[in-house]
This record gives structure tokens, sequence and C-alpha cells, in this order.
């Protein structure tokens, strides 16, 4: 078994689009409507067999949603959160909670705010050394 993906509501499928694919990198994997049930469904990610997020847009539904109290975020990690993060404020993006160390471990984390309020975490994955040192 494997997680197969994160689904958010979205008010402006073509806003959150540019921000998932210009901003994060991703790229539309499947994009799929249907309708009879007047909604489509947009998958992101980074590649076929990694986990995706989905993107569904009601139609008829509202511009704006209230982000769920069950909701906490998505995480990303990249091995340069410095330069990501300066990429999404220089595109728009919120990065509510600068790169930096987490309060109670070693981890560089930041959380940004894709277009409808919905957090996401970037972990700094930490380079590996370009070498071993021998015993």
């Amino acid at each position: 078994m494997r997680i197969a993906h994160t689904m958010i509501r979205v008010g402006d499928l073509d806003r959150s689009i540019a921000f998932y694919t210009q901003l994060l990198g991703m790229r539309v994997l499947k994009n799929k409507e249907y309708p009879s049930g007047k909604f489509t469904l947009v998958f992101l990610g980074y590649g076929e067999d990694e986990v995706t997020i989905e993107l569904t847009y009601n139609w008829e539904g509202p511009e704006h949603y209230e982000i769920g109290t069950g909701f906490g975020h998505i995480a990303i990690e990249t091995e340069d959160i410095y330069d990501l993060c300066a990429k999404v404020a220089a595109g728009g993006g919120k990065v509510p909670r600068p790169p930096g160390p987490m309060k109670h471990g070693g981890s560089v984390i930041a959380f940004i705010e894709d277009p409808d309020g919905y957090k996401i975490e970037i972990i700094g994955r930490p380079s590996l050394p370009s070498s071993t040192p021998s015993s």
C-alpha cells in the first residue's frame, strides 16, 4: 500500500495549477472533467509513481472554501529550501514561516501557502556529503 494523493477543493483551478506548477515545479499528471457531476479533477506531482495532489474544482461551487479543521498540511522536501521560498515569494506567494530550524528538532523547515490558503510545509533535505571520510 501507499499514500495515493491529498485532495484539496479549490475556488480557481487555473490559479491553483499555476501555483503548483510554476512555483513548486510540479507537473499536471492527469486532468479529467466530470460533466454529469459538474466538477474537474487535476492530479499534480513530481512523477508518475509519486504521491500526488488532487485539486477538485466544483464548477458551481464557491470561489473560496473554508480551511477544514481536520486538514493539516502538505509536506514537500527540497534540497534548497531558501531558494524555493524566495521563488514562491517572488511569484507572489505567501511565506508565513520563513526557513529556519524546527523549534523541537534540527530540521530546517518553512511554511508557504497556496492561493487558497492551504499550508505547505517545506522541509530542507540535507545534502549528501560529496565524499565519505575513510576510517
